[in-house]
């Protein structure tokens, strides 16, 4: 796959400079862009986002993607970050750099930023793709899984070093367990009423599946749908898996724009 990348930099309000690329910005507006959100510790250049480029190349279609702070080529020292850094991230980088309305594609931590961005700009956020989404991780899938003495080390240290299969073991600092608390979502109705498409992979060990249907069920739209891989793991980055994101995407664009024509007298 071609993976033709143009790394931009926008500076956020601590001065610190976030990584970026677009594809076909002079059309955002036109027809709903689609922004991609990424995980936890992960950046741009993965296979799912270096996919939706190309898409967004060849049906040429406006497409963001970027680094969070202290994420891939963005700036910042990792152990700083937390939820709200990072939602603030994506805002910033939805309020500049796109025009319109736009469909959120959210990828495990993504998909609790692509939430908390719609709630923040409902009225511009047409439409979400959540792959294997993972609101709420830090305090149900990280600090409601950690033993005592997992918890005492954080309590007195600040930082426990957890354990990674994809790259170097994982900062996980105090202030991200505890900031992480003031953006829960999966306690309450969350109050999106825009389609919701979930992807999820039931042999995912970092994301358990029925993480995945509390989302569905605490999202008070009704068109929301949730397709299960038996054989899918955590990244869902294999070729089928890729189609069935494309697939989506494509439906989901569809629906949009016909309920946007629909609507315009």
């Amino acid at each position: 796959m071609k993976n033709t990348l143009t790394v931009q930099f926008l500076q956020a309000q601590d001065s610190a400079q976030l990584a970026y690329d677009v594809v076909n910005p002079d059309i955002s507006g036109q027809s709903p862009g689609v922004i991609w959100l990424g995980g936890f510790k992960s950046d741009m250049t993965g296979t799912k986002a270096s996919a939706l480029a190309q898409w967004a190349r060849e049906a040429n279609h406006s497409f963001l993607r970027f680094d969070y702070f202290a994420h891939g080529a963005s700036e910042g020292n990792f152990r700083e970050g937390t939820i709200g850094r990072w939602k603030d991230d994506a805002l910033l980088m939805m309020d500049r750099l796109t025009k319109g309305p736009q469909i959120l594609i959210g990828s495990s931590m993504g998909g609790w930023i692509a939430l908390l961005v719609a709630l923040a700009r409902p009225e511009l956020v047409k439409g979400i793709v959540l792959i294997a989404p993972a609101p709420d991780f830090t305090e149900d899938l990280m600090w409601a899984g950690f033993d005592d003495t997992i918890r005492k080390t954080l309590i007195e240290d600040g930082l426990y070093s957890q354990p990674s299969d994809y790259d170097e073991p994982y900062e996980i600092t105090l202030k991200l367990i505890e900031e992480g608390r003031n953006h829960l979502l999966l306690n309450k109705p969350i109050p999106l009423h825009c389609p919701v498409r979930i992807l999820q992979g039931m042999q995912d060990e970092d994301v358990p599946w029925e993480h995945a249907v509390r989302t569905l069920d605490a999202l008070a739209s009704d068109d929301v749908t949730l397709n299960l891989n038996k054989r899918g793991d955590h990244r869902l980055s294999e070729p089928a898996d890729i189609a069935r994101l494309m697939d989506t995407l494509n439906d989901l664009l569809a629906l949009v724009q016909t309920t946007e024509n629909a609507q315009t007298p």
